[in-house]
């Protein structure tokens, strides 16, 4: 049994000689191997460098593991094998130190300084990640230099560490080290964040990314990134994975994506797809894509107008989770023909009794489906909109136009001359 052991720095083991119950070296510590635990990653075995080559010994074998000397429980150790790489191997030192990984507490692609080892359950286990300059300082031998000179001038060395918990690697036979809290939290990710952090990793760390997050967010991610970048992912995608990712995207974003994409490859996708769905984006694609129609969202709350108030509420809240914007709900005919408009706030301040006509707004602003963008932002800034219901040739509602679809039409334009 492996004697109690304080937290540890990987910096600090590396190197440092192993030796046998009789003082003899074996050789010197190379790397550890690491598999999942039931909480953090555990070391199973552990590499040494000796004059006949790497060796392997199993953790259980190991009685003392310090700073100073790494120790074995027999002048002979009878589990000391000659270490041969195996595919499926992660070692902590070439797979996760200097290496890439994402903060996903904190949204942001980071760079592994040094690890914290210590003892759970009967194993060395990876507690945190050391991110910050204290700990490049320590693997470069400088640390109580750098704080002698940081007390010298009043300041101090920050410690920034990451639980590893909030770690996912992107090396991908690394990743399966990602605890599951880890991953639950990528899901929860804003996408933009995603995005930036997307952006910001290697191309060939991006599947990593990608295959620890659901269909609906890798959608949401795909949508926030730069053409060229998003054209890049899909190519990386077979059909299949793709179609099922645009079909969990709402089908003005996922038109989009498929507008940048070569025809051929845009239709095979459609093909693929539920065709509801298909149907759905197909028609956005038929519009000019700044036009009203290509940037609405053909999916709006409904109602009719022989329901009450409660009954409205009802509907609401069963199709609330499939619908991106609820803050109105528009009374049209069987023949989709607009009669007029009702604001959440509206629903929610009457009593459940009170029948839908009585509360809804006539007098509805719109716009036709081939309006600009101009005129479109025109309209809901001096209505004090958040969406507005889309027109067809016929008059019928086609949809809705959403200020922030309308906003991001413009924001390239804006960033463009804060860069001048």
């Amino acid at each position: 049994m492996a004697i109690e052991i304080n937290e540890i720095y990987l910096s600090s083991v590396l190197g440092r000689s192993v030796i046998n119950s009789k003082g003899d070296q074996i050789g010197t510590l190379r790397d550890l191997i690491m598999v999942p635990g039931e909480v953090f990653p555990e070391v199973s075995h552990i590499v040494i460098k000796s004059r006949k080559g790497l060796k392997t010994l199993p953790w259980s074998e190991i009685t003392l593991f310090t700073h100073i000397v790494i120790s074995t429980g027999s002048s002979k150790p009878q589990n000391l094998t000659a270490y041969t790489p195996a595919e499926g191997d992660i070692l902590v030192k070439r797979d996760l130190l200097d290496k890439q990984i994402v903060d996903v507490d904190g949204a942001k692609v980071v760079r592994v300084n040094d690890i914290k080892l210590g003892r759970l359950n009967q194993q060395l286990c990876i507690f945190s990640v050391d991110i910050g300059f204290r700990g490049l300082l320590r693997r470069l031998g400088y640390e109580r230099f750098g704080e002698r000179f940081a007390q010298a001038i009043r300041r101090d060395i920050p410690h920034s560490e990451i639980s590893w918990e909030y770690v996912q690697p992107l090396e991908a036979h690394s990743s399966k080290l990602a605890l599951n809290i880890a991953r639950n939290q990528m899901n929860e990710m804003h996408p933009a964040d995603l995005a930036d952090i997307i952006e910001n990793i290697p191309v060939q760390s991006i599947r990593t990314v990608l295959d620890s997050i659901d269909a609906e967010t890798t959608g949401e991610t795909l949508y926030e990134l730069e053409s060229d970048m998003r054209n890049l992912i899909i190519s990386q995608l077979d059909n299949e994975q793709m179609s099922d990712i645009l079909e969990e995207m709402e089908p003005d974003e996922a038109a989009d994506v498929l507008s940048d994409l070569p025809e051929q490859k845009a239709q095979e996708l459609l093909e693929m797809m539920d065709q509801e769905n298909a149907e759905d984006i197909q028609e956005l694609l038929e519009h000019k894509e700044d036009s009203a129609g290509g940037l609405m969202n053909p999916d709006y709350l409904r109602f009719t107008s022989d329901i009450s108030v409660g009954r409205a509420l009802e509907i609401l809240k069963g199709c609330a989770d499939e619908i991106e914007t609820v803050f109105y709900g528009y009374i049209v005919t069987a023949d989709d023909r607009l009669e007029g408009v009702v604001s959440l706030k509206g629903l929610i301040m009457n009593l459940p009794e009170t029948h839908i006509t009585d509360i809804m707004e006539e007098n509805i602003k719109s716009v036709p489906i081939d309006a600009e963008p101009e005129d479109m932002l025109e309209t809901l800034a001096k209505y004090d909109l958040i969406a507005i219901p889309v027109l067809d040739a016929d008059e019928k509602m086609a949809g809705i136009v959403t200020v922030d679809d309308v906003l991001a039409h413009y924001l390239p334009q804006i960033i463009k001359i804060k860069r001048r």
